[in-house]
């Protein structure tokens, strides 16, 4: 190859998109550590590109277009890399005929939650959900990999990022089992970095937590769009508060499932209009985590609708307004009449003074999960 041949390969070469891209994206304190391990090591040759805003998705293959296959790598992209759990191949085809079930969250995202975490030098870090690796390979750049465990679920998803650390020179921890449960042979933890989304925080990680210990993951307790969340552990319980929206795939064993919808419906009106609730504040959401414990909610935040279910006791019900205004109707299945509490907790809001999110805080222990509002002494109940 010539010298002049060589040296055209090297211009084009820094025009291209590489990991120095990714340092505009994440925290200052970060971007260095993103610098030094590049995210193409941890991508699979195809992927489903989902870019963040309101860009569409999209279908790249490195094999097939090389140069946009890598712009969508070091861009503020989240890349699909499983569907189904693994029992239906991820392709241009099946993309959208299973349920995401692992991915390489977009850098800003990841960023975001490594600063929340904020690990010190020394500190040990448990991480739930090792997905391609990269996070592990990040936490493990900075602190070292024998200060780093990970936990996946899923044998395949671990294997294949056993191989991409490999590459990439880091060796953290790597266990295969459900992170719910934590890793108790490597605790205490200083940190506990979760990638996955929970609709109820374990106390296994509050548990395997060191005293002053941080907690951060992505919480959505009622619907698919959630929080990020971080707590700090006292010994007996965590205790934090919200730092934003966000949405990640839930944890496999925390997944709401399906209303069972055999028995005979009971149809009523509602008292309460469905779009006073779509339409309240977000502080909203944290009164139902209080006051209806376990169920999913469809609905908040938009439209004239509003669907309700509890997983455990397979508990529906759906709350339509007319188009033409009037009260609603109200379809139910299941032990608990759910719209009747919705309709109580929306009130319960209204007689706190229709509080915002950012007044919120939770509290994890043995009870469980305990909101309160303004101080962890008032717990909404």
């Amino acid at each position: 190859m010539s010298i002049t041949t060589l040296t055209e390969k090297g211009a084009r070469m820094a025009d291209e998109p590489g990991p120095g891209d990714l340092e505009a994206l994440v925290p200052a304190a970060w971007g260095e550590v993103f610098r030094r391990v590049p995210r193409e090591f941890f991508i699979p040759d195809a992927v489903h590109a989902g870019p963040m805003g309101d860009e569409p998705s999209y279908w790249v293959d490195r094999t097939e277009d090389p140069e946009r296959w890598r712009a969508a790598v070091y861009a503020d992209t989240t890349l699909l890399t499983q569907i189904a759990d693994g029992e239906v191949g991820l392709s241009e085809d099946t993309v959208r005929t299973g349920a995401p079930s692992s991915s390489s969250t977009a850098p800003s995202l990841v960023g975001e939650f490594l600063d929340l975490l904020d690990p010190y030098p020394g500190d040990r870090v448990l991480e739930v959900g090792t997905g391609t690796g990269w996070t592990a390979a990040l936490l493990s750049e900075r602190l070292g990999a024998d200060s780093v465990t990970s936990v996946e679920v899923d044998e395949r998803v671990s294997k294949s990022a056993a191989g991409h650390l490999e590459i990439s020179g880091h060796r953290p921890r790597l266990v295969v089992g459900d992170g719910l449960a934590g890793f108790p042979d490597g605790a205490p933890y200083d940190r506990v970095h979760v990638t996955c989304a929970v609709r109820e925080v374990p106390l296994a990680w509050v548990e395997q937590t060191r005293p002053g210990g941080v907690i951060v993951a992505p919480w959505s307790p009622v619907q698919v769009r959630g929080h990020k969340l971080r707590l700090t552990a006292t010994g007996d319980r965590a205790i934090g508060r919200l730092h934003g929206g966000t949405a990640f795939m839930m944890a496999r064993s925390q997944r709401p499932g399906y209303a069972s919808l055999e028995e005979a419906p009971r149809e009523s009106e509602a008292r309460l209009d469905p779009m006073r609730v779509t339409s309240a504040g977000p502080g909203l959401e944290l009164v139902v985590v209080a006051l209806l414990p376990r169920v999913v909610v469809n609905g908040l935040g938009e439209g004239s609708r509003v669907g309700l279910h509890d997983p455990v006791t397979g508990a529906y019900a759906l709350a339509i307004r007319p188009e033409d205004g009037g009260a609603a109707e109200v379809t139910e299945y299941g032990p608990r009449d759910l719209w009747s509490e919705m309709e109580a907790a929306y009130l319960a809001w209204v007689g706190l003074g229709e509080p915002e999110l950012e007044r919120f805080g939770l509290t994890v222990d043995a009870e469980g999960q305990q909101v309160w509002l303004d101080q962890p002494r008032n717990r909404v109940r």
